[in-house]
């Protein structure tokens, strides 16, 4: 135990050296809330199911009857299920617990010699080309794949043609810690196969994007804009190579410009316009804010299937869209007002030591842990809350080895939003995997770390210079959030 602590008061040491700031933290009083008074104590499978914990039994109600939506599957119209019909024509998934299973996080499709063997569920594929010098990409950010669009759907109902097959294949990719201890990190890339519709435009551009556990969400939206740009100005100001800046995306929900806060490129500003674009876009359910499935002129298939569905609507004089504004409304407060399970052991000594490598090593910079909500019209439960979610909410440079080199609004194809760290040491509990980045390729939570570069080059390289009892307790900080 000595020992131990003579290494931790070391490193704590050497930290403070680096970043001539503020002694490292140890544990402070209620970050173990880290939803604040919505924080839900399971830690079990169900940890990511469970409605805010200050959610009154009244208002809980239209919480379960947004999830029946978020988890039941859809069909294909016209069927006898009114009311749960719709799907497709293309889709990737038919429900939205397809791709969060659990709420949780999606894993890439198994692995064989190198390439997968099945196709993705969970995992999309972006799509656009480049934009002409000068050509506005207007309110979707991008210029769709003109014969595909915006998004990759590999299923489709019958009849219709599944727009291709995924391929993943990976290349294994030593390294070495600085104390000698080897690793691999395995590299993807992607291919399609059987594209129904032609092939794709020369410039093509894909972004393999995997669906992360939805806790939290209305929380993060409930961070002040005010906030998130004093983070940037504060991360420029200090000129240590760390210089986040917002996404500015539309927002269909406001119809308004606004700061990107979800996806992995932020470029979603709110739970609203989230929840309406993944119907729309993974399962071909419309609804009032997305009246439109994406069928593009190359489609026609598709087209003549979206025809003949909107005469049957007519002739049993059901609404135009598949998705009521009820149920959506109802499946929009599901999603916002998901909770966030508890820390795990904040008080321990391996996860203050690993608490205190994770600030010397600079993760904290773009990982900013504490933040306030703000009010929120319409849910007091989410307001003023503190909470501790571990992100910026900010685009940062993560350097070659992760990009994607597709512009997504303001975000380039280096850049990606820092993801919340809150509930991540459940995800093997929750998901039974441990799959994490953008497309899942790392295969636990240091490979993931080992992945960053950019703005995050020196904090890896920190972390390469660990010694083994301080990457473990690194991993276990982590593993308690």
């Amino acid at each position: 135990m000595g020992s131990r602590l003579l290494q931790v008061a070391a490193l704590a040491g050497a930290a403070f050296c680096l970043t001539g700031a503020a002694p490292l933290p140890g544990y402070e009083p209620g970050e173990e809330l880290a939803g604040g008074d919505t924080t839900v104590n399971d830690f079990g499978r169900n940890a990511f199911s469970y409605p805010a914990a200050n959610l009154s039994v009244e208002r809980q109600t239209a919480f379960f009857i947004g999830n029946s939506f978020f988890k039941k599957n859809w069909v294909e119209a016209p069927a006898s299920t009114t009311g749960r019909d719709g799907l497709g024509p293309h889709f990737i998934t038919r429900s939205c617990a397809g791709c969060h299973a659990m709420d949780g996080r999606a894993a890439p499709p198994a692995v064989k010699a190198g390439a997968s063997t099945e196709q993705p569920v969970g995992l999309l594929l972006r799509l656009s080309i480049p934009a002409a010098p000068g050509q506005d990409t207007g309110k979707d950010g991008v210029i769709p794949e003109p014969a595909y669009g915006g998004q990759l759907n590999n299923a489709a109902i019958a009849g219709i043609k599944p727009e291709a097959e995924v391929v993943i294949e990976y290349t294994e990719q030593p390294g070495r810690f600085a104390d000698g201890t080897r690793y691999r990190l395995r590299r993807p890339a992607y291919r399609l196969r059987n594209l129904a519709y032609g092939p794709l435009h020369p410039g093509t551009l894909m972004s393999p994007r995997i669906a992360p556990q939805v806790i939290g969400l209305g929380l993060l939206e409930a961070i002040p804009e005010a906030g998130l740009l004093a983070i940037a100005e504060r991360q420029a100001a200090a000129g240590q190579g760390v210089s986040g800046r917002p996404n500015r995306v539309w927002d269909a929900s406001r119809q308004d410009w606004v700061i990107g806060r979800f996806g992995w490129k932020a470029n979603v500003g709110s739970v609203a316009h989230q929840t309406g674009g993944a119907f729309n876009g993974d399962m071909g359910i419309t609804s009032s804010m997305f009246p439109h499935e994406e069928c593009t002129a190359a489609q026609t298939d598709c087209r003549e299937r979206q025809q003949r569905e909107a005469a049957w609507r007519s002739g049993r004089g059901e609404p135009t869209v598949d998705l009521d504004d009820r149920a959506f409304e109802r499946t929009v407060f599901y999603t916002t007002t998901l909770a966030v399970p508890a820390r795990r052991d904040p008080r321990d000594a391996q996860v203050l030591q690993g608490k205190g490598l994770f600030h010397a090593a600079g993760c904290a910079a773009c990982h900013v842990p504490r933040h306030v909500t703000g009010d929120v019209p319409g849910l007091p439960e989410l307001s003023r809350q503190t909470i501790y979610p571990y992100t910026d909410l900010l685009l940062h440079d993560m350097g070659e080895g992760l990009a994607d080199h597709r512009p997504d609004f303001a975000a380039d194809g280096r850049e990606w939003r820092t993801p919340p760290l809150w509930g991540l040491g459940l995800v093997k509990t929750v998901n039974g995997h441990t799959f994490f980045l953008h497309d899942g390729r790392a295969r636990n939570l240091m490979e993931a770390v080992l992945w960053h570069g950019g703005e995050a080059e020196a904090a890896k390289q920190a972390v390469l210079d660990m010694p083994k009892a301080g990457r473990a307790a690194l991993i276990r900080f982590l593993e308690s959030l």
